[in-house]
């Protein structure tokens, strides 16, 4: 009888941890806002996908905030992705859906008290496209972090604005939902990550292109604010001014002119009114993000208080630890002309009383093609400048680690090849983060995965990316502008790439930002 009263006990014991622990040897049960799931284990941790952090975002609730997560009976399967938001390309299909907000999770923990530091990814894709599926947490979650990626609503679905949109709203705005699908999630690792064996205190939010963007955005917005302590930008920032006719580097709209865009668009839709738009077919957004792409954040007052270089040169944004940067020739990701003539008028049209200043800034070389010195306008009007006068103001107005570098990893083209001077691209550092490279193209590829997936996870970890047996990274500060190169087996510090060049195209912002400047750009077509 005591024999059979221990072996109760003890069957009662393991059943109890199996319920919280991550622990491989037991299975993967974890109680979230909304119910209990059970993941897939292991042997080095657990994995739990397709996690609802919100209620789908369908029927009256299209185009409305993130609501409270649906309660479920029982345990939920947590080992299949969730769908994908809905968006131009491949939909419809099985994977995309307007039943989007779900998360994941890498769980290397051995137990809920293990309080590990969190990394939150947030894809790209021009807010028009991506899905959190595309991405395996495994790898950086074995270098000792809990890995979370998450979905969000992208294109016209995602960011739409609309003058019902903006009356409904108990915040009188419209266009951002996107973002706060971001900040829900969040919200959900703060209230949740903690039974994953994560630190709710150290998180750190990360991503890439349009998720870097939002990485700038969310430590700008004060909704965000103490969700998380650090926050990495991978060829983002959004420290642009706003202007109705968009150009790489100046997206951001306000909400008026953002309203008029959404009446406009409705109406290409055959749609009067919120309320045949919301019976509408979601799929009738998917084919029209094919023809008019996608859509973009806006500075609403709410989400995003205002324009984000004027909210940090007066000191109002979430000031944690940042690591930040972009790669040495994004500019050869964007259709730009190679024809020398097209590419002086393109920049005399953006630019205009500017573009004979950055044309001296950024060289053509007299050949018959546009060099790399010349597309790098793009480069830096994209992400170069914006990336720069993050850290730039960063570190003048507020007290946290600022660290910068530029990934510039690629073969050598030989003299004469249609690739000669080219550089790294864009989006070419995720597969190095990610440590998913899937062929090696220069020798020392391999080596600089694992350096970079050290130095993320390292940030994650201590609010600054050095560690032993890395090269020094030293932090960038007002008086000492530096970045790191990412390159080879021994990255290295450098002076910032063209920084003259930046000054030159900071000039202009600057007077974009003057009345003339804001008249300027309202007449032109």
């Amino acid at each position: 009888m005591i024999m059979r009263n221990f072996n109760v006990l003890v069957a009662s014991f393991v059943l109890s941890v199996s319920m919280v622990s991550c622990k491989p040897a037991v299975p993967g049960q974890v109680k979230v806002t909304g119910g209990w799931i059970q993941g897939e284990v292991t042997e080095s941790m657990c994995i739990y996908k397709g996690i609802p952090f919100a209620a789908p975002p369908v029927g009256e609730l299209r185009w409305k905030a993130p609501q409270p997560v649906v309660p479920w009976e029982g345990i939920r399967d947590a080992k299949e992705f969730g769908p994908g938001p809905v968006q131009g390309f491949g939909f419809p299909g099985s994977s995309n859906s307007e039943d989007c907000l779900y998360l994941n999770v890498w769980s290397p923990a051995k137990s809920p008290k293990d309080k590990m530091p969190v990394l939150v990814w947030i894809y790209g894709g021009g807010f028009s496209m991506g899905s959190s599926s595309q991405y395996d947490g495994r790898p950086l979650a074995e270098k000792g972090v809990i890995l979370v990626t998450l979905n969000y609503r992208v294109g016209q679905l995602g960011y739409f604005a609309y003058p019902e949109l903006s009356a409904e709203s108990p915040n009188h705005v419209s266009g951002n939902y996107g973002i706060l699908d971001q900040i829900a999630a969040l919200k959900w690792v703060h209230d949740n990550i903690a039974a994953f064996g994560g630190n709710p205190d150290k998180v750190t939010v990360f991503g890439e292109s349009a998720g870097g963007i939002s990485v700038s955005m969310l430590c700008a917005s004060p909704l965000a604010k103490g969700l998380f302590s650090g926050a990495i930008s991978q060829s983002g920032g959004s420290f642009g001014p706003v202007r109705h006719h968009s150009y790489p580097g100046e997206n951001m709209k306000t909400l008026a002119m953002a309203e008029k865009d959404g009446v406009k668009y409705a109406q290409g839709l055959g749609a009067n009114s919120l309320a045949e738009l919301r019976a509408m077919d979601a799929g009738a957004f998917a084919r029209q993000m094919v023809v008019t792409g996608g859509a973009w954040p806006i500075v609403d007052g709410y989400v995003i208080p205002d324009d984000q270089y004027r909210m940090y040169e007066s000191g109002h944004f979430n000031d944690v630890d940042i690591l930040v940067g972009y790669n040495s020739d994004e500019g050869a990701s964007f259709g730009s002309s190679n024809v020398p003539a097209e590419h002086i008028a393109a920049v005399e049209e953006r630019y205009g009383p500017y573009a004979q200043r950055l044309l001296e800034a950024y060289p053509l070389d007299g050949s018959n093609v546009v060099p790399k010195s010349a597309r790098d306008i793009g480069r830096d009007a994209s992400f170069g400048w914006h990336t720069w006068s993050w850290a730039r103001l960063q570190s003048e107005k507020g007290k946290s680690n600022v660290f910068m570098y530029y990934f510039d990893q690629h073969p050598d083209y030989p003299v004469g090849s249609p690739q000669y001077g080219n550089g790294s691209p864009h989006g070419q550092d995720v597969d190095y983060v990610f440590k998913s490279l899937r062929r090696q193209t220069v020798p020392t590829d391999y080596a600089l995965s694992e350096i970079m997936a050290t130095y993320w996870t390292n940030f994650a970890k201590y609010g600054n990316p050095n560690g032993e047996g890395l090269p020094e990274w030293p932090r960038f500060t007002k008086e000492n502008h530096v970045t790191m190169v990412l390159t080879g087996d021994k990255p290295y510090p450098s002076a910032i790439p063209d920084e003259d060049a930046l000054w030159v195209l900071n000039s202009y912002f600057e007077w974009r930002r003057s009345a003339e400047g804001a008249a300027w750009a309202e007449s032109q077509p």
